[in-house]
This record gives C-alpha cells, sequence and structure tokens, in this order.
C-alpha cells in the first residue's frame, strides 16, 4: 500500500516533472532578478517614486506606497489598501524594482477596478488556504483506511479532493490576476515614459519569469490533483 503511495505513475509521470518545472521557474525568476537588479534606469527614479505616480495618474488616492521588511516580499493587501514593497524595490532604481513596483501599483488598480478574477481570488483564499493545509492528510488517511473500511477511506479520499480543488482553482485563478497586473505596468512604464526600448525589455523579462512562477505552482496542483483522482480510481 505505502509503495503505491509513494511509487505510483502519478507521481513519477506528474508530480515529478511538475516539480521540477517549478524548480527551474524559481531559478529562472532569482537569475532574472539579479540580472536585472544591477541595471538602473535612466530616470533614476526609485520603485516607491513610481508606485506613487502610478497610483496618482490613475486617480487612487485611497492606496499607500509602503516599504515591507525581507527579499523580494512585494505584494498589494487588499484589506489595508497597501502596496507594500521590499527595500530593494522600494528604494531601488533598478530595471527590476520599477517592474515590480509597478506590478504591485497593477493589483492596487484592479482592485479599485473592480477586476473580476481578483476579486474570486480574494473570495476563496480562506477556502483555498483549507485545502492546502487539509486535503493531503485527509486523502493519505483515506487511502490507507480504503483497503480495509472501505467505504469509509473512499468517503475521505473523496473530501480531501474536493477541498484540494479550491486550492488548484485559486492557482488557476491567480494566473489572469497576474498576467493582467504586468500587462498593466508594462503599459504604465512605457507610457509614462518611466521606460522605453530595452529598458522596457528588461522589466518585462523580470515579470515574465515571475509569470512563470504561478504557472508552474499552477502545474504542481493539478498534478496533485489528477494523481489524488487516479489514486481514487483505483479504489
Amino acid at each position: 500500500m505505502m509503495n503505491l503511495w509513494i511509487f505510483d505513475s502519478g507521481f513519477i509521470f506528474l508530480v515529478l516533472p511538475a516539480m521540477a518545472f517549478a524548480l527551474y521557474a524559481q531559478a529562472k525568476v532569482k537569475s532574472t532578478y539579479n540580472r536585472y537588479a544591477k541595471v538602473a534606469a535612466r530616470g533614476r527614479i526609485s520603485g516607491a517614486q513610481v508606485a506613487r505616480d502610478l497610483l496618482e495618474h490613475a486617480g487612487v488616492s485611497n492606496v499607500s506606497v509602503r516599504q515591507t521588511p525581507g527579499e523580494l516580499t512585494d505584494h498589494y493587501d487588499p484589506r489595508s489598501r497597501e502596496v507594500k514593497l521590499s527595500p530593494q524595490i522600494f528604494q531601488g532604481n533598478s530595471l527590476a524594482a520599477l517592474g515590480i513596483a509597478a506590478h504591485e501599483v497593477g493589483h492596487a488598480l484592479q482592485h479599485n477596478d473592480g477586476y473580476a478574477p481578483l476579486a474570486i481570488r480574494n473570495s476563496i483564499v480562506p477556502l483555498a488556504g483549507f485545502g492546502s493545509r487539509a486535503a493531503f492528510p485527509l486523502f493519505f488517511i483515506g487511502f490507507l483506511f480504503s483497503a480495509g473500511t472501505g467505504e469509509f477511506g473512499i468517503l475521505l479520499m473523496d473530501i480531501g479532493i474536493v477541498v484540494f480543488s479550491f486550492a488548484v482553482l485559486f492557482q488557476i485563478v491567480t494566473l489572469p490576476v497576474e498576467f493582467n497586473a504586468s500587462n498593466r505596468a508594462i503599459a504604465s512604464l512605457g507610457g509614462g515614459g518611466y521606460l522605453e526600448g530595452r529598458e522596457l525589455d528588461g522589466a518585462k523579462a523580470v515579470l515574465n519569469a515571475a509569470a512563470l512562477t504561478y504557472v508552474a505552482a499552477m502545474a504542481v496542483s493539478l498534478a496533485h490533483l489528477f494523481r489524488m483522482i487516479l489514486l481514487r480510481g483505483r479504489n
């Protein structure tokens, strides 16, 4: 039974390739960020100032820009309506800093515009979090019990699959949210004259590499879900 759990074909042909893709995506985003974090934008304007300018230009006055501790911890907090930038992005004037700052502003503008995929993602955060934590223990216990007690084990496996589906849905909905924020960022940086030509290409490369990590996260989630469904089918 344990051998089937560890070495089944779903793990070998679905989960392992997805995990390898995720490792590649992480390496890609790190190398791309490191490359363009060393290239200063010609305007020498900081990520914080770009973020504030873009918010002001969009007429959004109820969102603040603040520095948050850590490295690449940048995010938009819809609860406090704050664009939170790590020190390297908040203070930096690199192509990477401007691209990431503009991307987070993109999320603030999505929130301000009532962008539907963002609203859906925010609404399922509690279910997605619960699914990520509870699905595998429930499914694994059900998998072990399915050989002996039958129906009870199958029920736990089914519950595990259902709750994990919310985590997968979160990853799927995240893709349009992130791609749209990046598109808004590039359009704003180019249209506002903050970056041009190869500078804009550099910022776009950073955001594209970051987007690849979200694609990889979705792939890993889907691989786990399909594996769970395959194992459920064998019982």
